[in-house]
């Protein structure tokens, strides 16, 4: 089974979905998306897995939403995405895909159901 966690280090509810995934007996693909952020199409097929829309898997408190024009109402699908992408301090962490599926870890348990 091939699972995938967008990770932030930094973030105590990302490691501790981690750390629930490694105690399932399985050692995932990590990536630290602030410095290896997902492309586009990658944040596409993410938020199609997720049944959600862009500004739904965004980290609206953080300053940047403001500064970069992300809470503007008017910007399209693509815009949003694009600005995450740009901006990946923006996405809502951690995301874990496996199986074909997508689940946010927050809370940590989250991830299980499609593990």
């Amino acid at each position: 089974m091939s699972v995938k966690i967008y990770h932030n280090p930094r973030c105590s509810k990302s490691r501790q979905t981690l750390q629930l995934i490694q105690e399932q007996g399985i050692e995932p693909e990590v990536i630290e998306y602030l410095k290896t952020p997902p492309s586009a199409d990658e944040l596409k097929d993410i938020l199609q897995k997720l049944d959600m829309a862009p500004r739904d898997l965004m980290r609206k408190k953080e300053a940047e939403y403001k500064a970069t024009d992300m809470d503007n109402m008017d910007l399209n699908v693509d815009a949003l995405i694009n600005g995450m992408v740009a901006t990946p301090k923006l996405i809502e962490r951690p995301i874990v895909l496996s199986n074909g599926k997508a689940a946010i870890g927050r809370p940590p348990e989250d991830v299980l159901k499609i593990l």
